[in-house]
């Protein structure tokens, strides 16, 4: 079989009502298939007012808002009627990129019809709980995850760390890569806008620390408001860039009153903010890869990240920025500290950060994952299966 004659079915838990990281990959997964002549049909949760416009044919699955965080759509299962939308396309493959219900009944599906299930792995839903005050849960989650993942064929996952997370953790035996890409044209370093800066009353000789995400508890606000506040108190000259809207706004401003908050961006003017940047501080360890962090080395922007699954796999230490333990504030402060005191060091560290994202090109990228549906569809009907 070639990737022409696919036929894939592509289940997500939000292909494209809430703009991230996620769901940017999959539909540019699905374009890339949809240009290799392959046949994709995704089956999604869906909105009235949906972030952008999707890639590939999208069919909206039964689901209902998550309480406390009413932009996110929880999927309640297949109805009848997706069921035999299934069965009409009689998909050669089915890929699950969220252990949700959905997730778990479309699993059950293809196992019955003798199909074979690729899930990848966007986020890493166990850590979540610790956020809310609820961490003594976590073992639950990877327990659950575990039953879940086992279950399929096999997985990819964006890093080498988070594969390792995960073969640590027992989810499966055959794990795969499917990393993240970049593109050049928008992330870029000639995208600095020493202009643009000023009007946000950033001067030329200011450090800007910037965020870059939604603006959620999970995301690590709290370690960077803490972070500031530690800048702040030992004097040391910076200016904060936040990019990125959230339902944790209200509480980063309050955490972080000095901040310009310019909102969502996207296009060029999102590579305009991060290339203006002068220094990426993210301390989210729910993420599987960190695109926001391979987008600022790409900026030519260090980044200082926390030393988890991800960025641990972008970030070369004292090469391209600096990695520090999760929550210690005080080693973020060290780093950002030695930036503001030496800016070649930091001018330094974000050119070679933008020579490593020159290797991270989507289509390269995109078809180690038509690779391996090719691979699990020829294991099936060999008779072979890891599930």
């Amino acid at each position: 079989m070639d990737v022409s004659n696919l036929r894939v079915a592509l289940f997500s838990g939000n292909y494209n009502y809430v703009r991230d990281g996620a769901n940017q990959a999959l539909n540019r997964l699905v374009d890339y298939l949809l240009r290799q002549g392959a046949q994709v049909r995704v089956y999604s949760p869906t909105t009235d007012t949906p972030a952008f416009e999707p890639a590939g044919e999208l069919v909206s699955l039964p689901s209902v808002p998550i309480p406390g965080r009413g932009e996110y759509q929880f999927s309640t299962g297949l109805s009848a009627e997706i069921k035999a939308n299934l069965a009409e396309f009689d998909p050669h493959i089915v890929h699950i990129s969220s252990p949700d219900v959905a997730g778990h009944r479309v699993l059950t599906w293809a196992r019955a019809h003798d199909i074979p299930v690729l899930a990848s792995v966007h986020t890493r839903f166990e850590t979540y709980p610790r956020y809310y005050g609820f961490g003594f849960i976590e073992p639950v989650f990877v327990a659950l995850l575990r039953r879940f993942y086992k279950r399929c064929d096999a997985i990819v996952a964006p890093s080498a760390s988070m594969i390792e997370e995960l073969r640590e953790q027992g989810m499966q035996d055959d794990i795969g890569t499917w990393s993240r890409g970049v593109d050049r044209h928008i992330f870029t370093p000639a995208r600095r806008d020493l202009e643009w800066r000023r009007s946000l009353g950033i001067a030329d000789e200011d450090m800007a620390v910037g965020f870059l995400g939604r603006l959620v508890l999970e995301k690590g606000i709290d370690i960077f408001a803490e972070t500031m506040v530690e800048l702040r108190d030992r004097g040391v000259p910076h200016q904060v860039l936040v990019i990125g809207e959230g339902p944790a706004k209200e509480f980063f401003a309050e955490k972080v009153p000095e901040a310009k908050f310019v909102g969502f961006q996207q296009g060029e003017n999102l590579g305009r903010a991060v290339a203006s940047m002068d220094v990426l501080l993210n301390p989210s360890v729910t993420e599987t890869f960190g695109n926001v962090t391979l987008e600022a080395m790409a900026c030519g922007v260090p980044v200082v990240a926390a030393d988890a699954t991800g960025a641990s796999s972008l970030v070369i230490e004292g090469e391209t920025g600096h990695l520090v333990p999760p929550r210690d504030i005080t080693a973020y402060a060290d780093k950002l500290a030695a930036y503001a005191a030496n800016p070649d060091l930091r001018r330094g560290h974000g050119e070679a950060g933008a020579r490593r994202a020159d290797a991270f090109d989507w289509d390269t990228i995109n078809g180690a994952v038509a690779d391996t549906y090719l691979r699990l569809i020829e294991q099936r009907r060999s008779g072979g299966t890891s599930a």
